[in-house]
């Protein structure tokens, strides 16, 4: 079991120094400006969160609040976003989230890989939105570990590998959280 609750605080605290005038600047995700990474979160954040709820018992329901996007970002979105991350960190505590398996988005994981996915998108999409948003970003060391061992074993085999970048080579000794967005296709 990994405690996801840091990543989704820190993914929380920059979302809380996003400005609308952020929204359309580029992030390292190149598919995404920083509202598509936003909106991207939120509705990652619902999904992950409904698979914890059904493998612990709670339900496949996730909140009643709306979709971002379906909101637009309008005024609401930072509660709406943060609600959500929130909800995440919360759901993957009960131990039985992390048992069994869950065929989501027409692929069958494992519950643990599940987990362990929510968690590389809140480290590398919260590392991805503190690059576009020019702000700190700092997690404890165990976080980072956890999402570094998972992406180092999981992208070469991935059952969708057109999700990350080829690797960028990161100098040996560099920091454990470059090594890991380099993993990912990222230059740190």
């Amino acid at each position: 079991m990994i405690d996801l609750k840091p990543a989704c605080r820190e993914w929380n605290d920059l979302l809380a120094d996003v400005s609308d005038e952020h929204l359309t600047k580029p992030t390292p995700c190149s598919e995404y400006t920083v509202r598509d990474l936003i909106v991207h979160i939120a509705e990652a954040a619902q999904g992950f969160t409904m698979i914890a709820r059904r493998a612990s018992g709670g339900g496949g329901d996730t909140d009643p609040s709306p979709e971002p996007a379906a909101v637009g970002l309008g005024d609401q979105w930072h509660e709406v976003v943060a609600a959500k991350v929130r909800t995440l960190g919360g759901a993957w505590d009960a131990p039985a989230a992390w048992a069994g398996r869950t065929d989501a988005a027409g692929v069958e994981l494992t519950n643990e890989r599940w987990g362990r996915i929510a968690l590389t998108e809140m480290v590398v999409h919260g590392w991805d939105l503190a690059q576009a948003t020019d702000q700190p970003f700092s997690l404890p060391h165990e976080t980072l570990q956890a999402c570094f061992d998972h992406v180092a074993e999981f992208i070469p085999n991935a059952p969708v590998p057109s999700l990350w970048g080829p690797a960028v080579d990161v100098p040996a000794g560099a920091p454990l959280l470059d090594q890991l967005v380099g993993l990912t296709g990222r230059r740190p």
